[in-house]
């Protein structure tokens, strides 16, 4: 049994060198085993495009708040409200805040009277002090109350305008055309302003404009300007595609979990105001768009002629210079047994294409490759690994 399994392998062993010596063999053969592959210059679309995810946000979106603490009195607008600058949102209860107004007001109206007093009597004071009829004591006593008092009725006038402010806080109104898009807040609930101020309502401008804020990745966004035209599309409406614009690229870099991206703005025209704020979209950013110019491989810009190969089917090389001058490239192009190189200009790639901007026509026909078809193989198409003979004729699978 192990000298029958041994002269198995020997058997296979031959059938695969004989295989590789017949290919081999048959690439020696002129015109048997190679063939120029050639291309027309054509005038296609060239595109690049990077794609990112972002949120549908309003251009516009204006969180109101409170600077005073106190209970929500009366709520006159909801979820959904178109308001218009300066209309009426909510009220505060003003008890607190008026019979703060009425205090101040009594002590401005004492330090008004207080001052008014003194300054009378510092006037007489410094005329007697200057016909030196009255001591220097008594003008700087008249003075120092003078002083005193002035400085009294201006802290009560400041304390009156702040109290007065916070009464119109009291009253909150819209500081923008728009729509609310959140209210925070019931009647009755109480609100705190001592540290940071309470967002009440949140109103978005105008729902007809919308735009996205989409994270791209750091090696993309080097590609991305504005202007650039922009598609893309949201879970809500997946048979819809958006359109919209880049309107800015903005510089500062977010990091989660080791990934940097930037932030990158999209205009979104939103006629049927179908984009919701904070919809998820799904971004395509065309960084490239150039329509109808002159294309070619770029395959054939790396083809490389190789003599020898050229020499076993019957082709050469033509007898000229064909390094490529400094910003140029060559591509190669056969007339009738000469292989010829040309000079061309070429400008923006995407993916396999290039475009060519100089040195070839539309229509004219280039070298791509120098292509290698597969070579019979008797062993592969007799229909089995140890057969050595020439295929049938039969089409059968011999045995």
């Amino acid at each position: 049994m192990k000298k029958k399994k041994r002269i198995i392998i020997i058997a296979t062993s031959s059938v695969v060198v004989i295989t590789c010596l017949a290919i081999f063999a048959g690439k020696s053969k002129a015109g048997g085993a190679f063939q120029l592959a050639t291309v027309k210059v054509e005038r296609t679309t060239l595109s690049n495009s990077v794609t990112a995810t972002g949120t549908v946000e309003p251009v516009v979106k204006v969180e109101v708040g409170t600077q005073v603490s106190g209970i929500i009195d009366r709520i006159h607008v909801d979820y959904n409200s178109t308001v218009t600058k300066g209309q009426l949102l909510a009220e505060m209860d003003k008890i607190n805040l008026q019979a703060e107004l009425i205090s101040n007001e009594a002590d401005l109206a004492s330090s008004k009277t207080e001052f008014e007093y003194q300054q009378r009597n510092y006037e007489r004071s410094k005329m007697l002090h200057e016909k030196q009829l009255i001591s220097e004591t008594d003008f700087e006593t008249a003075t120092y109350n003078y002083e005193r008092a002035k400085s009294s009725y201006d802290r009560n006038l400041s304390v009156m305008t702040r109290v007065r402010r916070n009464l119109e806080y009291a009253t909150i109104t819209s500081p923008i055309d728009g729509v609310v898009i959140n209210r925070a807040v019931e009647e009755g609930q109480t609100v705190a302003a001592g540290f940071s101020t309470p967002t009440l309502f949140t109103i978005a401008n105008d729902l007809r404009q919308m735009r996205v804020i989409a994270d791209v990745d750091e090696a993309d966004i080097g590609q991305v300007e504005d202007g650039q035209n922009v598609e893309f599309s949201v879970d809500a409406y997946p048979n819809d595609v958006f359109e919209g614009k880049v309107t800015q690229v903005r510089l500062e870099a977010t990091v989660t979990s080791n990934v940097v991206t930037y932030e990158v703005v999209i205009s979104a025209y939103n006629p049927d105001l179908k984009l919701k704020p904070g919809l998820t979209a799904n971004v395509i950013i065309y960084t490239l768009e150039r329509p109808g110019i002159l294309t070619i491989p770029s395959k054939a810009l790396r083809f490389v002629p190789d003599e020898e190969t050229l020499k076993a089917m019957k082709l050469s090389i033509a007898e000229t210079d064909s390094r490529a001058p400094q910003g140029k490239k060559i591509v190669w192009q056969k007339v009738g047994s000469i292989l010829q190189p040309k000079v061309v200009t070429t400008g923006v790639s995407s993916l396999n294409m290039t475009e060519v901007t100089e040195g070839l026509s539309e229509g004219e026909e280039i070298i791509l490759e120098l292509s290698s078809p597969i070579v019979n193989a008797p062993a592969a198409a007799a229909g089995g690994p140890f057969r050595m003979g020439p295929p049938p004729r039969g089409g059968g699978g011999g045995g």
